[in-house]
């Protein structure tokens, strides 16, 4: 693990020598699945291994939502494993390396959410359609950078979404509501037209679009954040929980990194299974998820709504 000097504001987990051992215990090495034959044995649990190998001792239909993050085409150090931008037909045949297999993992009435900026969403897009119908395209502002000085700054991210059978499959688009803030409240005979008075300001629950502008990814001030290098926030992964899943689903995660998507599963009551890379990403993992025994809000998720972000202090 690297030492490094932090603030003393600083809230990012990070590991100590005396917390491994445990943490450790509670991760799946690959080399162990073989000898796990029940679906019991995988569920709520860290997989630490290459995920070509691990995918092999999964059963298939197993999971009701897959969220996946995976590397874009872009260089990037995780945690010492390089991953080197390539040409797109060179990104388009990776993708083809995995994408089919975890797609054989999900329930036929299952949806799935792929993650990607913009230089490797066509590639996305496209291993999608060869296994699965997609629904939609969801595109996420992502307020972190300091900008380019010859470029416009990426600010936006792309999430596919996309399901086996476009006549069989959850959503629950009451789940997912935003609460804003009604700036030129509306009356008729002197009562408010499809919002409520409240004594935090007035608010209307407004339908989801796929522009979500509420997102605030980790940084060091908030009790979420690991030195992975792209981490998703809670929020985030919360939506897409809530909208594609019911309580007590599954929620698999291949490119699992430091567990957000195990943890938010976790917190908002549904089961999960991630297959992670790198040991130290999975112990982080394992760390979060026993921290949400404690603690299981989600910044920007209150009172079973999604706030717009800064509307409250604690967002």
């Amino acid at each position: 693990m690297n030492e490094k000097v932090r603030a003393e504001r600083n809230r990012t987990i990070t590991l100590t020598k005396e917390e491994i051992p445990q943490l450790q215990e509670k991760i799946i090495k690959t080399e162990n699945l073989k000898k796990m034959l029940e679906l019991e044995e995988l569920t709520d649990k860290t997989i630490n291994g290459d995920i070509l190998e691990s995918l092999k001792y999964l059963p298939d239909n197993f999971a009701d939502l897959i969220i996946i993050d995976p590397p874009y085409n872009l260089t990037k150090n995780f945690n010492g494993k390089v991953f080197s931008a390539r040409s797109e037909t060179s990104y388009d045949a990776y993708l083809e390396t995995w994408f089919p297999l975890v797609c054989k993992k999900l329930k036929d009435n299952g949806s799935l959410y792929i993650c990607g900026d913009w230089k490797c969403t066509s590639s996305l897009q496209k291993a999608v359609e060869k296994e699965l119908t997609i629904l939609n395209r969801i595109t996420w502002q992502r307020e972190k950078g300091r900008g380019a000085k010859s470029n416009w700054k990426n600010g936006m991210e792309d999430i596919w979404f996309a399901v086996k059978n476009p006549n069989d499959y959850y959503f629950d688009v009451d789940s997912v509501k935003m609460k804003r803030k009604v700036i030129a409240p509306y009356k008729i005979n002197g009562m408010p037209k499809d919002w409520e008075e409240s004594e935090e300001g007035n608010f209307r629950l407004t339908y989801p679009s796929n522009f979500w502008d509420d997102i605030s990814i980790p940084f060091w001030s908030m009790p979420e954040n690991t030195d992975h290098p792209t981490q998703k926030p809670e929020k985030l992964y919360a939506k897409l929980i809530l909208a594609s899943s019911r309580p007590g689903d599954l929620v698999f995660d291949p490119f699992l990194g430091s567990g957000t998507a195990s943890v938010t599963a976790k917190k908002l009551g549904r089961h999960y299974c991630g297959i992670e890379l790198d040991s130290e990403y999975s112990m982080l993992a394992e760390k979060r998820l026993k921290m949400a025994d404690e603690d299981k809000s989600i910044q920007g998720y209150k009172d079973g709504v999604f706030w717009e972000r800064n509307t409250k202090a604690s967002d």
